[in-house]
């Protein structure tokens, strides 16, 4: 339904700051919420951020409050990711995501509600 490809990730030095792109293509109604997750090193996949369309509600993890911030340009069917005070333990495998649905903000961390994803960009945080 919907195609789903992230931006280059890179590699960062703590302290720095780093934007993902996701570029959508397919039917709009297939992308009302769309979800930032990430799965570090060893580690199961975990959500960082989530946007709903239409009243822009959002949702980030407790760890990436305050440092990262998504938004989406719904004309050009993008979604980004500015993450600024990058730490070691933000190295991951980032990925992008999107639903039909439009969650409620208690609903947006769950990964079963989103049935697009991309295939995942590599972000870097090291000295």
């Amino acid at each position: 339904q919907v195609h789903l490809v992230e931006s280059a990730g890179g590699v960062v030095q703590p302290g720095g700051s780093l934007r993902l792109s996701c570029s959508a293509s397919g039917r709009a109604s297939s992308m009302n919420t769309m979800a930032w997750f990430r799965q570090p090193p060893g580690k199961e996949r975990e959500f960082v951020a989530a946007i709903r369309r239409g009243d822009g509600a959002k949702r980030y993890a407790d760890a990436v409050k305050g440092r990262f911030a998504i938004s989406r340009d719904n004309t050009k069917n993008t979604l980004h990711l500015q993450m600024n005070s990058l730490r070691p333990d933000d190295t991951a495998v980032d990925f992008c995501a999107a639903a039909s649905s439009n969650w409620i903000v208690t609903a947006m961390p769950h990964q079963g509600g989103y049935e697009s994803w991309g295939q995942g960009t590599q972000v870097t945080v090291s000295s």
